[in-house]
């Protein structure tokens, strides 16, 4: 991983990208709410798919917190993601893994014994003034809505 971890307290990087359907998205734009932005190594694979199918059945428990999900994958590939699992909720695509490197989740990963540089599913809960508010590193798929709904209700 890299040497940044971001802890409760810490401004969010601020970053842009663009969403599932082309248009840029700027995390400012959030300002003035909670935002849960989670890191997911790749769309419509298993661990991705069980991590945002939970996070979006959980939608309607969690007032006005917005979701965003972040990959590396290209727009249409979210697009595609977003439209099978009707997930409803705004993905990013960081190509370039910019984002991911300033919030500490591109790191080294492990695969039948090979080495690679990859995302390390993580979450965080943003609040209203962009803040850091809860970091989840090398978070479990299942746990992410878990811990989103029980540090909402904290």
């Amino acid at each position: 991983m890299t040497d940044i971890i971001l802890n409760a307290g810490d401004k969010a990087p601020a970053f842009t990208l663009s969403d599932q359907n082309d248009t840029p998205v700027k995390l400012s734009g959030f300002k003035g709410g909670k935002v849960l932005v989670y890191f997911y190594p790749k769309a419509d694979t298993p661990g991705c798919t069980t991590q945002s199918c939970g996070l979006r059945d959980i939608a309607r428990d969690i007032g006005e917190t917005a979701i965003v999900g972040i990959s590396p994958d290209l727009p249409p590939k979210l697009k595609k993601f977003d439209d099978t699992y009707s997930l409803g909720f705004t993905l990013l695509s960081d190509e370039d893994h910019a984002v991911a490197d300033a919030f500490g989740v591109w790191g080294e990963k492990s695969m039948y014994g090979k080495k690679y540089m990859g995302i390390v599913r993580s979450a965080f809960l943003i609040d209203e003034k962009g803040i850091v508010e809860q970091a989840w590193y090398k978070v479990s798929p299942k746990n992410t809505p878990t811990n989103l709904l029980k540090a909402l209700k904290s």
